[in-house]
């Protein structure tokens, strides 16, 4: 189907809407913006710039695997720590770094296969506890390269060929391609015919495969899809910090922060992730130097949002809307006469 509007009779299904169209270029234009932060802003803006285009990009990932695929993880830092790590021996090897990170993010996509075809024959739980369970046991190999040292850790070998203001503004710049690569691909996914079959998936698997969907070619799909995004977050993250602790990139508070920026945002929705990482960031800007009592004031946050709006920011918008910003599916477009008789009802 095209993206001009289908006539049935009087009544038009389209996924290109003017305000999606135009909600588009915007966009666009602002992605036009941003990649000019490193020219206008300072040290500081441009390393908090770059946190959150993680954020952003964990976010999302998070959100693809259980918001539109069905399949809680509560171990994606298995990925995240795993994309770090490959960055370390890559760079080890004489790779240039964001080469490396790119190369690293792709190593690991692929090394998710072979792993989705195990942890995919577990369902519900039991694969969210797989995937913590798969996690620990990645930590735990890291841990015994001779070149990460155990639990001291490393340096990320290579930085020094950078001037320390280059490699600010070329790792913001590398985050912000990366972001906006990986979301146009996802985007692009669920817009396809697998990205259909993942959400039928997600809501009856028995149904969906009762009418010829692959299920679990589907669920491969975003499984690594998933994995490579958090992979590209965990390398981008030790371009930043520079220093890999095996402890730190395998932590569960990874896959945590995942889940409250997908929560506060909108689970199964494609704009809320995004904007949960941007109101996860601004909590950690603004109140993050409290100590224990950010941590309290987070898990405050995420439950008064779980008790006020249970769909997330997005999804109590998007419930109040009679179009979408960013069209994944197809709107049903009613005649003026019948929305106006729905709007007197």
């Amino acid at each position: 189907m095209s993206a001009a509007a289908t006539r049935v009779g009087d009544i038009a299904i389209q996924r290109w809407t003017p305000l999606a169209i135009g909600f588009a270029v915007l966009f666009a234009l602002f992605a036009v913006l941003l990649a000019c932060g490193p020219l206008v802003l300072s040290a500081q803006y441009q390393d908090r710039m770059t946190t959150l285009f993680i954020y952003v990009l964990l976010a999302a990932m998070w959100n693809a695997l259980a918001g539109y695929g069905g399949l809680v993880s509560i171990g994606q830092q298995a990925f995240f720590g795993l994309g770090a790590y490959m960055l370390v021996r890559l760079s080890a090897a004489g790779v240039e770094m964001y080469l490396a990170i790119a190369l690293a993010a792709l190593v690991v996509g692929l090394l998710s296969i072979p792993m989705g075809q195990l942890m995919l024959k577990l369902n519900g739980g039991e694969f969210a506890i797989g995937m913590w369970v798969l996690a620990e046991l990645l930590h735990l190999v890291v841990t015994l390269d001779p070149l990460v040292q155990g639990e001291t850790g490393t340096s990320l070998l290579g930085v020094d060929a950078f001037a320390p203001a280059v490699r600010r503004a070329d790792t913001y710049w590398m985050a912000l391609a990366l972001m906006s690569v990986l979301l146009l691909a996802l985007f692009f996914l669920l817009r396809s015919r697998v990205g259909a079959s993942l959400q039928a998936v997600r809501d009856d698997e028995t149904a969906a495969a009762s009418i010829g969907v692959n299920v679990l070619r589907s669920k491969h799909v975003l499984f690594a899809v998933s994995a490579l995004g958090c992979a590209a977050g965990g390398a981008l993250w030790l371009a930043t910090s520079i220093s890999f602790q095996p402890a730190s990139f395998f932590s569960p508070q990874w896959t945590a922060l995942m889940l409250f920026m997908t929560i506060v945002g909108g689970l199964g929705t494609f704009e809320g992730p995004v904007i949960g990482a941007v109101v996860f960031f601004a909590a950690e800007t603004w109140f993050g130097s409290s100590g224990v009592a950010y941590l309290i004031g987070l898990g405050l946050l995420a439950i008064g949002f779980a008790l006020v709006f249970p769909r997330g920011i997005w999804g109590a918008l998007e419930a109040r809307m009679t179009t979408r910003l960013i069209p994944i599916g197809y709107q049903v477009r009613l005649p003026k006469a019948l929305r106006r008789g729905s709007a007197s009802r």
